[in-house]
């Protein structure tokens, strides 16, 4: 009985070593989102845009009515994020939009702290007098997107996109490649009124 043992184990050990063990790679979770299909969005604001069905609660409020400001909030609960919308009107003020600008341009520069790196993206559209940037911001940062518009006399258009987690990049990066195209549908689909 012991020689069967014996001969057993020799033979597993001999079928067993013919490989040298080879750590399997470290898996990535396949999350598929759904097209998007983009609608107007229906607020009372003075500028048009498109939004993406999958945002389901769109909260709106007045902020100030000495100077007109709205914000808007894209809430995409399956996601488990939202993107920020604030309008400002610039009436003519230069020193307005001079301020609005250097507190966009901040709010993004603020991110250089956690950011690995900040890459910008200018946008333009001469016909509809659409001018702005959209900024991705790559790392561990609590915004990883931000963008504004403006048409440098009456209108300003400020975005940003926040998950409802710690901010941990990989995980949350397939969700805000997402939302960031969504991010420039809006920017695309942007028309003043």
């Amino acid at each position: 009985m012991k020689h069967h043992f014996y001969l057993v184990a020799i033979m597993v050990l001999c079928f067993s070593c013919g490989q040298d063990y080879i750590p399997k790679p470290k898996a990535y979770l396949r999350l598929d989102y759904p097209t998007a299909a983009y609608k107007p969005a229906h607020v009372n604001v003075p500028f048009y845009f498109e939004t993406n069905s999958l945002a389901t609660k769109i909260k709106f409020k007045k902020i100030a009515a000495a100077k007109e400001t709205y914000g808007i909030n894209l809430e995409y609960p399956t996601l488990k994020g939202t993107i920020f919308l604030t309008y400002k009107a610039i009436d003519g003020d230069s020193n307005a939009l001079t301020e609005y600008l250097r507190d966009a341009q901040k709010f993004t520069l603020e991110h250089t702290v956690k950011a690995d790196e900040i890459p910008v993206f200018p946008y333009e559209n001469k016909e509809r007098k659409v001018y702005g940037v959209f900024s991705e911001v790559k790392g561990n940062v609590a915004s990883p997107a931000q963008f504004y518009v403006t048409d440098s006399v009456q209108h300003f258009l400020v975005g940003s996109l926040y998950f409802y987690a710690k901010p941990n990049y990989d995980s949350i990066l397939p969700a805000a490649n997402y939302l960031q195209k969504d991010m420039v549908q809006i920017m695309e689909s942007l028309k003043w009124k």
